[in-house]
């Protein structure tokens, strides 16, 4: 897979995907290299997409702890399995340059804020995806920097261009600036992000125990962001906190939209994600929000 052409093999076994991106779409995503972080069950089904897709390589790190209930939805972890090493903490930049894109699963804010800045500093341009699947729900945020892609319209291909905010500008957009019926799972996500970073725990480090303390917050934040409390329901955030086990079909919906955002940046065919995307099982919609800084939107 590292040729510049297709193998005779290569292009029999790809032979479908190839009809629908075409070859050079294809021959990108043989070349293309991945770095991903935090494996979870929605990871590992994210995981699986990309490589039967045809990428060139996915690093896999972890610094977590197996435990029973990671068991159940992460089908990578064999029974006799006890840590997996790898903390990006301690990576310089330069690391960073093999990869085209870093995928970061269920990690604190800091670190998505972190890992997020040092791709975006880095020489070339690398690809930037948080997810994070709680109870049954799940997000994705997606920055390509200023990405150019292909969107075929009737009969011509035309070039088009986008502008993505970062992590940190993203969530510090103020709350009352969004529409009105944005997704409340976005309002919910933060106050739970925050809470964790406040407590310093570890994402997922949390239980039914802390909801008071949550609901003080939530609505500190709605006073702050002037912003009706009822933008966060008391009961999407007490699922937030409890949810500490991955349901493994929320796990293949979720891992399967972000292998397709990925294909999607790699081959620069089809219209990605800008920038965040929520999937809740309660009513079973997808919805994409563009929350972006002002010079991004």
């Amino acid at each position: 897979m590292d040729g510049e052409e297709l193998t005779e093999q290569e292009t029999a076994l790809y032979d479908r995907q190839i009809r629908v991106w075409g070859v050079d779409a294809q021959r990108r995503l043989s070349k293309s290299h991945i770095l991903v972080t935090g494996i979870s069950g929605t990871i590992v089904e994210f995981c699986k997409n990309i490589v039967l897709a045809g990428v060139g390589s996915v690093t896999l790190m972890d610094d977590c702890m197996v435990t029973e209930e990671s068991m159940w939805a992460n089908f990578l972890i064999t029974p006799d399995e006890n840590m997996w090493d790898g903390n990006l903490s301690t990576f310089d930049g330069e690391f960073y340059d093999k990869f085209s894109a870093v995928v970061v699963g269920r990690c604190s804010l800091a670190t998505k804020k972190r890992i997020n800045e040092i791709c975006r500093k880095r020489p070339n341009r690398i690809a930037f995806y948080t997810v994070d699947c709680r109870d049954s729900c799940g997000e994705i945020f997606v920055d390509l920097h200023n990405y150019s892609y292909a969107q075929k319209k009737l009969e011509e291909t035309v070039e088009c261009r986008l502008q993505y905010s970062s992590f940190e500008e993203a969530v510090a957009v103020p709350w009352k600036s969004l529409p009105r019926r944005a997704s409340k799972l976005y309002f919910a996500m933060r106050v739970i992000e925050k809470f964790e970073h406040d407590e310093g725990r570890t994402p997922g480090e949390t239980s039914i125990a802390d909801l008071p303390n949550v609901l003080k917050l939530k609505k500190l934040l709605c006073e702050e962001q002037s912003v009706n409390e009822s933008q966060i329901p008391d009961s999407l955030l007490e699922r937030l906190l409890v949810g500490n086990i991955e349901h493994p079909p929320v796990c293949a919906i979720i891992g399967g939209i972000l292998g397709q955002e990925v294909i999607k940046m790699v081959s620069g065919k089809g219209d990605p994600i800008k920038n965040f995307f929520f999937y809740d099982v309660m009513d079973g919609k997808g919805i994409i929000e563009d929350v972006s800084a002002p010079e991004s939107s």
